[in-house]
Order: structure tokens, then sequence, then C-alpha cells
């Protein structure tokens, strides 16, 4: 049976056009890049409530905060490293006053490949989650990035939702339910754990059917919320296996790691990992590759998690 693979900002599309169809409250304001982002999906059949500002992120999300007081639903989506631009519009009109703005930032990690170091965002999530009020969230395949655009209709406040331009494995069915704020048990364990997040998930399963044949057992964890955190899972986790490993197509300063690390730093201090981008820019590539050459394919993470592991 061949694997499907859909890109999550396919996913993001979809369910923005779904959406649009069963509440008019929906719309949706996109930086010039409607296409990529699969924005323009919505835009095609609802071109009164799509609004195109051009290569203008902070027109973008100043239009999103003005139509969100308005009593609309704006989602605002761009390349995650554009949608930076605007950090001090997200700051202080959206975030500070609690606004419910969606924001989406596409082709973010080195997954973005061949277009090369300057359009690989790898400080999103850092950026995002250090705003008071602003949920984070990350889907790991392209139902879990449609479900929750319909969960982030529902939530009233400012959000950021991290999508990928590369192909993955779609591992969840479609009766599916995502649960904002609760990290989704993937693979059980008991010798180590992996937080994973976005693309890494699925590194990170492959990693453990590696791990397998050394009699390695690990728990997999799909964190799709990164803020607010499941910190009671953290913690249960941890104190099972007491060796934590965390992965991430993103710097390990400020993103999934951090974010595990201060769960256990103040509640069950452990043994623990960080694999991600180890504080370096990437470069142009292909997605393959450059995740081997920075160690975040999954023979490179179950190599890591088999040192690791020994350590207990």
């Amino acid at each position: 049976m061949e694997i499907q693979k859909i890109a999550t900002r396919e996913g993001y599309g979809k369910a923005l056009l779904e959406l649009g169809r069963i509440n008019k409250n929906v719309v949706v304001v996109d930086a010039d890049l409607g296409d990529s982002t699969k924005a323009e999906l919505f835009g095609k059949e609802f071109p009164e409530r799509f609004f195109t500002m051009g290569i203008a992120e902070q027109d973008m999300i100043g239009a999103a905060a003005g139509l969100s007081v308005s009593g609309k639903i704006p989602y605002a989506s761009t390349f995650a490293v554009f949608s930076e631009r605007a950090f001090e519009f997200v700051r202080n009109i959206v975030a500070r006053n609690k606004l419910n703005v969606k924001i989406c930032g596409s082709h973010a990690g080195i997954t973005t490949g061949e277009d090369g170091k300057s359009a690989q965002a790898l400080e999103d999530v850092a950026i995002y989650r250090s705003l008071p009020n602003m949920v984070v969230l990350q889907p790991c395949d392209a139902i879990e990035a449609e479900k929750m655009v319909f969960a982030l209709a529902d939530y009233n406040g400012p959000s950021y939702m991290r999508v990928h331009r590369t192909a993955y494995p779609v591992i969840h069915g479609k009766n599916y339910k995502f649960e904002m704020g609760k990290g989704e048990i993937l693979r059980q364990g008991k010798d180590a754990v992996i937080f994973a997040s976005g693309t890494m998930v699925h590194e990170s399963l492959k990693a453990a059917d590696i791990l397998k044949n050394d009699n390695i057992d690990i728990y997999v964890v799909n964190i799709h919320t990164i803020k607010p955190i499941d910190s009671n899972l953290i913690i249960d986790l941890a104190k099972k296996t007491n060796c934590v490993v965390t992965a991430e197509d993103h710097n390990v300063i400020g993103g999934l790691g951090s974010a595990v690390a201060e769960v256990l730093s103040e509640n069950y201090p452990c043994l623990m990992k960080r694999i991600g981008m180890q504080d370096k820019f990437g470069e142009s590539g292909k997605p393959e590759e450059l995740y081997k050459k920075y160690g975040l394919d999954s023979a490179s993470i179950a190599e890591e998690v088999k040192k690791f592991a020994r350590r207990k």
C-alpha cells in the first residue's frame, strides 16, 4: 500500500476553503504568497473575503487586526520568515490586545530546501512563543493541519500556526480528534521518550523502528501545541523513562527543546538531549540532504538516542 504524502500547507489551504463555506465570518489576508501558502484556494471561491496585501507584512497584520475587531475571524498567512517583519505589529496590536488573529507561517524550517537560508525560518517558534497570550501550533501532517484550522476558528485569541513546504506521510485518519494543548503519544516505549513536532514526528517514528532492532523501546510523542505545552504529559513520561529527547526543525534555542527543558528544570530534572539546528542557519539543498547533514534524519536521531540512553 502506497503511503500518501501531503504537505501541511496543503492541509491549511484545504481547511480554509472548507471553513469558508460554513462560516461567513472567516476572512483571509495574504502577503502576495497565496499560491505558496495555499490560501488562494479560499480566495478563488471567496474573492470578496480574500485580501492580498502585496509584499507588506505589516499591512497584512494591521488589516487582520482591524478585521478581528470588526467581528471577523482573520487568517493571515505568508512565509514564516517574512511574518517576522511584522513582529512589532504582532506584539503591540495583536498579542497585547488579545485580538482574534490567526497567523500562519508557511515554508518553515530547513525543509524549505533549495530556497536557502534566507527563507528558512529557524527562530519563529521562539519569537512567537515569547509573546504573552499567543498560542503556538505545529501540525505533523496535513490531516492535523486541517483540524487545527477548524480548532482555531473556535478559539478566541491570537495564534501562530507553523506549516511546511515539503510533503510528508499522512499518519492520522479522517476521524482524528485534535485537542489543543494535549500531546499525542504515537508510540509506546520504556527506555526513552522523544517529544517531536512537525516533520520531526515522522523522522522520530522511523528512528523508533531503527532503535527497536537494538532492543531500545522509545515513546514518540507528537507535541503539536508548543504553547501552551502539555506539561503534565512531559513530566509523566520523564518520570517513566528518565531519558528525554526533543526533536525539531528549528533552532534548539527557544523552540520545542527549550519549552520542554523549562518544564523539566522546574518539575523533574533529568537527562535531556535537544536535537535540532544547533544555533546555526541553514543552506540551500534538498530537504533530505539537509536533514542528514544537520543530524535531523531518522538515522542520526536513532544514533543520538542510542548514545544518550546508555548514559542512564
